[in-house]
């Protein structure tokens, strides 16, 4: 089957404790031009999202809510909207009504199944902290497809159900802090170039002892560690 895209495309998925996993995720994810990513969410049908302005401040790449018949372009991060399923359809996102509150909705594996069934090899399943077990049926359906597998170290979740869950079937290509999961999506796509860009961002060292100091203080203010 004819690829849809030229580009990989990276389903996220995350639940509770999911905010500040995708802080650290996407603070050392340089924009590239071969990679786009969607975050799935377990949302509150009322769920009032702040989480564009939040990602916002951690990435240069363009956050955005998803609409019905929206392109997926890379260099893009994209967020599911409550009430609705996410597939992608011919290098489009779909939106769904969801099924009745009463039952399970499994909104991860129903866009990460779909990802698999359009995008192909090239695409990425990435398990982030949450509750549940959201995300198996599709994480497994990446892998037949020839994607892969990315899930967080359940010692560094919040919640570690849904990590647990998919590290369970031993499908993981990769298990990662979400912190590290960059450098190793870079190397997989082929983008080394964006890994020493990144190297070359980070500013001097600066051994001042007054310096250290300050940063010390703040460090055991704001996490209680000495």
């Amino acid at each position: 089957m004819e690829k849809v895209t030229d580009f990989y495309v990276a389903g996220i998925g995350a639940s509770a404790g999911g905010l500040a996993a995708l802080e650290q995720f996407f603070s050392n994810m340089p924009a590239t031009d071969n990679l786009a990513f969607i975050i799935i969410q377990h949302l509150s049908p009322h769920y009032k999202s702040f989480m564009p302005e939040l990602l916002s401040r951690h990435t240069k790449m363009k956050v955005y809510q998803i609409k019905s018949g929206m392109e997926i372009a890379p260099r893009c991060i994209y967020l599911n909207p409550p009430k609705y399923n996410v597939v992608i359809s011919e290098a489009r996102f779909l939106l769904i009504d969801q099924e009745p509150i009463q039952r399970i909705n499994l909104a991860v594996d129903t866009f990460l199944e779909s990802l698999a069934n359009n995008i192909h090899e090239k695409s990425i399943g990435i398990i982030l902290s949450g509750t549940g077990s959201d995300g198996i049926r599709g994480c497994r359906a990446i892998k037949e497809a020839g994607g892969i597998i990315m899930v967080q170290d359940e010692l560094t979740a919040k919640f570690n159900g849904m990590p647990k869950s998919v590290i369970s079937t031993n499908i993981c290509d990769y298990i990662l802090s979400p912190s590290h999961m960059p450098d190793e999506l870079l190397k997989y796509t082929g983008q080394s170039s964006a890994i020493n860009a990144k190297l070359k961002e980070k500013p001097k060292e600066d051994e001042s002892p007054e310096t250290l100091k300050m940063i010390f203080n703040i460090i055991n203010k704001r996490y209680s560690i000495d």
